[in-house]
């Protein structure tokens, strides 16, 4: 385990009560507009420097329900996933501390009440991004042996990246996914259980402007 994460796991159980984290209620999704498909198919591009920018909450709730939202009466999302076991769960690490993304309720639950980002990607730039999704699939809800969950959850976790891809490139903002992740120290500090497995995480922000821009 990091120095880092020790030191905040040992930072006083009184202190992390004062900096609690409160459920965010998300505004209602902007499900209309933006670019047609094919122009939004010909600029999808991956983006690895961010600016400072925080995204809005309409932001962050049209990226979540682009990304794994409820898109049907009968809970059905956005994207597939095998049997609709729905084993995906999008945790939102942000400066001011992670939360899991309940999209029935169109909301976000509290996590973790610190600022997790430099944990989600072991590239420099993840700690600056302004949001870092972080794909977690529950292996219990899937049937076959460990490969073949692992083959299902890396599939499923795919088709939500490419949601996030292409709501990104319609948006005007960057996006990246990732492969290198500190899955252990990410899943202890996401109080993530046994059989819970980070596949992917991605950053979503501004693109930073070049001096020449």
């Amino acid at each position: 385990m990091s120095k880092s994460l020790i030191a905040l796991l040992l930072v006083p159980v009184g202190l992390i009560t004062a900096q609690e984290l409160k459920p965010v209620a998300l505004p209602t999704p902007q499900t209309s507009g933006g670019r047609p498909l094919m122009q939004v198919l010909k600029e999808r591009k991956s983006v690895r420097d961010f600016g400072p920018e925080p995204l809005s909450r309409q932001t962050i709730s049209n990226l979540l329900w682009a990304a794994w939202g409820v898109n049907r009466e009968d809970g059905r999302r956005t994207a597939p996933s095998a049997s609709n076991r729905q084993e995906i769960d999008v945790y939102v690490v942000m400066a001011d501390g992670a939360y899991l993304y309940d999209a029935q309720a169109n909301a976000l639950k509290p996590v973790a009440p610190a600022d997790l980002r430099k944990f989600a990607g072991t590239q420099a730039y993840v700690a600056g991004a302004p949001v870092n999704l972080i794909y977690v699939a529950d292996t219990a809800k899937l049937g076959g042996d460990d490969a073949a969950r692992l083959a299902t959850a890396n599939a499923d976790t795919g088709f939500i990246a490419q949601n996030v891809y292409l709501f990104c490139a319609s948006e005007g903002l960057g996006t990246v996914v990732r492969g290198s992740v500190n899955r252990d120290d990410l899943g202890k500090a996401l109080n993530l259980r046994a059989g819970q497995r980070i596949t992917l995480a991605q950053s979503v922000g501004y693109a930073k402007k070049s001096a020449g821009d």
